[in-house]
């Protein structure tokens, strides 16, 4: 998954981070704004994760979203 075209893509992206983590608010959203480590950040703020933990749960997605971008296309 390439952050560059998540950052390009946030408005598209950012229903699946919703989907995936509730907690979030439209705030933390608007502040993430597509960046890696703003993500991880608020998951650890919101979720309480250790960073290991933030960092396995953002692999994660990473999988899914580009498993999701290929069948797509």
């Amino acid at each position: 998954m390439n952050w560059d075209q998540v950052e390009g893509n946030w408005r598209q992206v950012k229903g699946k981070v919703k989907e995936r983590w509730g907690i979030l608010t439209d705030s933390d959203l608007d502040e993430i704004a597509g960046r890696r480590e703003q993500l991880l950040g608020k998951l650890q703020a919101r979720y309480g994760y250790a960073t290991e933990r933030a960092e396995r749960e953002l692999r994660d997605f990473e999988r899914f979203m580009q498993a999701y971008e290929e069948a797509e296309s």
